[in-house]
């Protein structure tokens, strides 16, 4: 698969700059940042002042630590505008989160910020190689949902042209890749397995796909699912990290030349990893929860933003950003199955392993008594549905369940199902995890 690496003039003068200089950029936006937050959202001012920190204390990047934490639970508790920062007649958009759970958390944004959303976007599609004149087909769902507008102005912005396809339609997508020949898209994970799936049902190769790189988020997803893809599409897939709270996609983005994390856009987002128990901020290379607080944003700032999502920070290689290994978990999905802590991407990784099964899996828990049970329900790829005998895939079911016992410390029941017996997402994220137990009063 070729790989465009940065040409002179592809790159902002900040992605080249030294760490003395980021920094020093990162503190004068902060302070604006943490003022204009405590000027203007009452309910974080009123942290503060229990916390009693102020603005005027600020004087250095760790001085943010002594800061309090923004949750989703006081997005959803001040639900719709009450952590809006400027008068609702300077909005110039809202969004909102699909959570399943709870009242939505609803995000603003000035002209501003939408200048600086489609900047970022830019230089992420810059980043995965997409060059002005490109096209790049634009699968995320439009609406409340952050990724189909995030990416779509972000796509214009960096002088590419736009196929505003969202979800959904598979059969209408593999089309318009074909007759419009794009050299990019952008979709959530598991649905270009969906896609790709649509491919090979009307036998259709890799390599008579126009595609070059696929520009994937909304979802974790690891190494295992990036073979996979690459795979099945002959595409360099590139991740892509954002979320609605912090801004949308576009929050950090990999490089094509390396592919080892995506770089974090540092001079509009400050990340600090923390300890998920403790609140402590941990250094450099430990693995902890996430945490950003916005450097550039006007209508809804927010301050040490914990994002659940569990990672750590890496060096800067192809920028001069620090990176974010992969996502391997959030410390709000994780399961505890017997009182072991499971993530879903590590039974993912297990799953892969094995070429001859795809990508489409289901973890289904139920309760036996006071004992959890876990199903692994996965799919042979297409090729080998209904080529396979019973004892061939009893004897891959055996080999997924020996690795989950000895990796990741769980006992599984793996049902090895044919091609396509698991529902596919067609509009966004997949439905990875069916949890049947009782709720815990």
């Amino acid at each position: 698969m070729p790989v465009k690496s940065p040409q002179p003039g592809d790159l902002e003068p900040i992605e080249t700059a030294s760490r003395d200089e980021i920094s020093a950029l990162q503190l004068r936006r902060l302070q604006w940042s943490v003022r204009h937050t405590y000027d203007n959202v009452e309910p974080y001012r009123k942290r503060c002042q229990e916390k009693g920190v102020h603005p005027d204390d600020l004087k250095s990047l760790e001085d943010l630590a002594s800061f309090p934490f923004m949750t989703k639970t006081d997005l959803r508790d001040n639900y719709p505008f009450g952590l809006f920062a400027v008068p609702r007649g300077k909005i110039l958009r809202l969004h909102a989160s699909s959570g399943t759970t709870g009242k939505p958390v609803v995000v603003g944004y000035t002209r501003n910020d939408l200048d600086n959303w489609a900047d970022v976007v830019a230089r992420s599609l810059r980043a995965a190689g997409v060059r002005a004149g490109d096209m790049v087909h634009n699968s995320y769902g439009y609406g409340m949902f952050t990724g189909g507008l995030g990416a779509h102005y972000g796509i214009e912005r960096a002088g590419c042209t736009t196929v505003p396809m969202s979800g959904g339609q598979t059969e209408k997508q593999v089309q318009q890749i074909m007759d419009f020949r794009p050299d990019a898209i952008m979709v959530t994970p598991s649905y270009s397995l969906v896609i790709a799936e649509e491919f090979e049902r009307l036998n259709i190769k890799p390599e008579e796909i126009s595609l070059k790189v696929g520009i994937f988020g909304a979802e974790p997803w690891g190494e295992g699912m990036r073979a996979e893809i690459e795979r099945k599409l002959g595409i360099d897939a590139i991740d892509i990290y954002g979320l609605t709270e912090v801004m949308g996609p576009g929050v950090a983005s990999e490089c094509i030349e390396t592919k080892d994390g995506p770089v974090i856009w540092e001079d509009h987002f400050y990340p600090e990893i923390i300890d998920p128990d403790t609140g402590e901020v941990l250094p450099d290379g430990e693995e902890g929860e996430l945490v950003f607080t916005s450097l550039t944003k006007e209508a809804f700032p927010v301050i040490r933003y914990r994002t659940r999502d569990l990672t750590r920070l890496l060096p800067p290689t192809a920028r001069a950003f620090r990176r974010i290994g992969k996502i391997t978990g959030r410390s709000d999905d994780m399961l505890i199955v017997r009182g072991v802590n499971v993530f879903p991407t590590q039974i993912e990784e297990q799953i892969l392993r094995d070429k001859r099964l795809s990508g489409n899996y289901q973890i289904v828990l139920t309760r036996d008594g006071h004992l959890d049970n876990v199903e692994i329900r996965c799919e042979v790829q297409r090729e080998l549905s209904g080529k396979l005998s019973r004892n061939e895939t009893e004897s891959i079911a055996r080999e997924l369940q020996h690795h989950i016992k000895t990796i990741i410390g769980i006992s599984t029941r793996v049902n090895v199902m044919e091609f396509e017996s698991i529902p596919r997402t067609l509009t966004g994220k997949a439905r990875r995890v069916i949890d049947q137990r009782p709720k815990q009063l």
